[in-house]
């Protein structure tokens, strides 16, 4: 049987914004759920070990995950599972209904869903996923120091987290399937003067190969001869591309053209009482740290929020 529940505040999404921002609201006595269609953490649970978290020399990303989840729920906010299907704004009360059939009706809403980064969906990506192939630079890079890195894309992403990448490997190695790289001019200039990186375009991965530990390499393919090929290789970072979750709110008006949730700085969409964290928004930077802060910013908004109505 489906059900209706109310709360003060529904949370959509567990990784580390998600769980701050209920810590914060249910610490303010607010009734808070947070919903997630998985186990609470996000890609916390995909991160062997995280070295940029401020607090931790290093930690597992699932330790990290757990320990979050704890001090989310320490002051009453609720966990439920459920995939988020639709988000309904009817004034002073939200409607949030959940692929399970459940029904909730809160007072304001915490869009935290994040984004998923485009694969390649090539043979050996998956398998090799966290034994080579990473989709963070700056989460991953310095599990590489010294080591020959290919780093797949031609836009601002793939510029920008290769030059990051060459203070630590000895050698990164940019991939472009097309024949000009698509980064702002000045990024471009400023990479290709790095004695330490180096193109080759026209250039697409058919497969990625690795023994029983790690990667080892590519297979490539010349997208102007048809010549294939292989390259040795220790770390491949794919920047492809990363897509925002927010297919359940596309009847709101809140997503800007390329689906991204817009916010001012506190946090708050253009609908009163529906508010947007972390990755799912458009931001400069996807890390933990931005997470947790825009958590902590959207908590405190809610329980204004929330207060204030009649």
């Amino acid at each position: 049987m489906a059900e209706e529940k109310h709360y003060d505040v529904v949370v959509i999404g567990a990784g580390p914004g998600g769980l701050t921002a209920a810590m914060y609201a249910s610490r303010a006595n607010l009734s808070v759920l947070i919903l997630d269609r998985g186990i609470y953490g996000g890609n916390l649970n995909n991160t062997a070990t995280i070295e940029n978290y401020t607090g931790f020399k290093n930690v597992k990303g699932p330790d990290l995950a757990k320990k979050m989840y704890e001090g989310a729920t320490q002051f009453g906010a609720q966990y439920a599972y459920g995939t988020v299907t639709k988000l309904e704004d009817q004034g002073q009360t939200k409607e949030v209904t959940t692929d399970m059939g459940d029904t909730f009706i809160a007072k304001a809403v915490v869009i935290a869903t994040g984004s998923g980064q485009r694969h390649l969906n090539v043979p050996g990506e998956e398998e090799f996923s966290g034994k080579g192939v990473s989709y963070c630079a700056v989460c991953d890079g310095a599990f590489f120091k010294g080591l020959h890195l290919i780093v797949v894309g031609g836009g601002d992403s793939a510029v920008e987290e290769g030059m990051y990448l060459t203070q630590l490997a000895s050698k990164v190695t940019v991939l472009v399937r097309s024949n000009k790289l698509r980064a702002q001019p000045m990024m471009q200039e400023e990479a290709k003067q790095n004695q330490k990186m180096e193109f080759i375009f026209n250039t697409s991965i058919t497969e990625i190969v690795g023994n029983k530990v790690k990667v080892t390499g590519v297979k490539t393919h010349n997208n102007q001869t048809g010549e294939d090929g292989e390259m040795a290789a220790d770390g491949i970072f794919i920047y492809v591309g990363s897509y925002p979750m927010t297919k359940p709110f596309q009847n709101l008006g809140i997503l800007d053209d390329q689906g991204w949730v817009k916010t001012d700085n506190l946090m708050k969409t253009k609908v009163p009482g529906i508010f947007a964290i972390g990755d799912v928004r458009e931001t400069p930077l996807r890390q933990i740290a931005t997470a947790v802060g825009d958590g902590a910013i959207a908590g405190q908004q809610v329980y204004q929020y929330v207060s204030g109505l009649k």
